[in-house]
């Protein structure tokens, strides 16, 4: 069902929006715990490891497909808000061209250079083949993800976050139970896990897909859209580019920091492997909030709302903070029974390593979190030569942090240490440039009053 965002008290219009969103991302991120849970409780620590070392990897593939959801869902957004119904279906159909075109470079990268990239961030021996066949499986599947984002991108541009959100709690639910079933009654070890995924992403992106044509042959538009439109095709990629820009930094960022994991030992990797899945879980669902706060910006400024822009943030940051308290106090008091689902008879070091790296981080996702707010306004806005300053501050800060304090530490504890520094120092940043964005100063027109469209 679409929903406008540019009418109706925003707080209210962005909760309910918002929070089928968080859902979904739980349930996303689902696939990712799931495939760790199996292989660490029914494989083995070594298997976790592995899961877990080629997960760093899969996040650069995850990052393209993520830009071109950002990308497709802005500026959707914005032409849903501007009511120019022709031109947004348009808009789609360049967004899923430019996306197979991605997906199929990606692909053969994947295939091609997979080894390369595992040796590359010290993978040992002892987990390389578990590693390889799991990313190669995973590539196999990269269609399923592209395009899966790029539907459920239009949902969100449309103001629908509820249709993701129930193939989502289908499609995970199904992964954990078919994960099992492979693992266990098939004795398939890490293939299992990763051809589990395989398959329910799969029917989850032909399903969403289908439905997203559905939905749009519903819409009556002032002309036929075209099938594809250059004009178009750059404003997607002027959202998508940096989008994806920022994700691929993170990732790489996220696999030099795992090199430097991985020379402390299995027992390191693994309960890391454990605490980042569930730091990527709270992160991830910041983000996407952010991603619908995106979109409510994004349909505002398409219909020249600026002075509703401010309600969202503020908004949207009652939102994440709310979510907080509980993840903060579940992470930093039980973090030891989270980790323990993770690993079957797991090492002191492994779950140390998960205890500490939790406890260090989760305090700070307040902090985070009011960032990634922001971040979506400016996203939402195309102002995103800001919103890219901020992201590689934070970026660059936690890596060159990860390898020196490391050293001077002489221990994982450094590496754990960068994160929350990088996050503050890029929240200042963030909110600095959201605070003098062109919204500011903007008044609702006075009632009784249409303001311009």
């Amino acid at each position: 069902m679409e929903k406008d965002l540019t009418v109706g008290n925003p707080q209210t219009v962005l909760w309910k929006f918002c929070l089928p969103l968080f859902g979904s991302i739980v349930f996303q991120q689902l696939y990712n715990i799931a495939d760790s849970l199996v292989a660490g409780k029914f494989v083995g620590e070594n298997a976790l490891a592995a899961v877990g070392n080629s997960y760093e990897i899969t996040l650069i593939f995850i990052a393209f497909a993520f830009g071109c959801n950002i990308g497709c869902s802005v500026i959707v957004s914005q032409l849903f808000g501007a009511k120019r119904i022709a031109d947004m279906k348009t808009a789609v159909h360049t967004a899923l061209i430019a996306s197979a075109v991605v997906c199929a470079v990606l692909m053969a990268v994947g295939l091609a250079f997979g080894t390369d990239l595992l040796r590359a961030i010290n993978t040992p021996e002892e987990v390389m083949a578990d590693s390889a066949l799991y990313l190669d499986i995973y590539v196999y599947g990269l269609p399923f993800v592209f395009f899966y984002n790029v539907a459920t991108g239009i949902f969100s541009a449309l103001g629908d976050s509820k249709t993701p959100f129930i193939f989502l709690a289908c499609s995970s639910t199904s992964n954990i139970l078919v994960d099992i079933l492979f693992v266990t009654a098939f004795d398939m070890g890490v293939a299992g896990v990763a051809w589990a995924t395989f398959l329910c992403q799969g029917v989850s992106c032909v399903l969403a897909v289908l439905v997203v044509f559905w939905r749009l042959r519903r819409i009556p538009a002032e002309e036929k859209a075209r099938a594809f439109s250059l004009s178009l095709f750059k404003k997607f990629a002027v959202i998508a580019v940096p989008s994806i820009l920022q994700q691929s930094f993170i990732s790489i960022g996220n696999i030099l920091i795992q090199g430097v994991i991985n020379g402390f030992g299995t027992g390191v990797m693994a309960g890391y492997s454990a605490a980042v899945k569930l730091n990527n879980l709270v992160i991830t669902s910041f983000t996407t909030l952010g991603n619908g706060i995106s979109n409510y910006a994004a349909q505002n400024m398409g219909a020249n709302k600026l002075y509703r822009i401010p309600e969202g943030f503020r908004a949207g940051l009652r939102l994440v903070w709310a979510l907080c308290v509980p993840l903060v106090l579940l992470y930093f008091f039980a973090g030891r029974y989270l980790i323990g689902f993770f690993i079957d008879e797991p090492t002191e070091t492994a779950v140390t390593t998960g205890v500490q790296f939790l406890r260090i981080l989760s305090p700070f996702y307040f902090i985070v979190s009011s960032k990634l707010v922001a971040d979506g306004v400016l996203r939402g806005t195309s102002l995103m030569g800001k919103f890219m300053a901020a992201t590689f501050t934070d970026l660059i800060l936690r890596v060159v942090l990860a390898y020196v304090l490391s050293g001077a530490m002489r221990s994982a504890l450094g590496i754990w240490c960068a994160w929350p520094i990088g996050w503050s120092i890029a929240t200042c940043l963030s909110h600095y440039f959201y605070f003098h964005g062109p919204w500011r100063g903007v008044k609702a027109p006075e009632e009784g009053i249409t303001s311009p469209s």
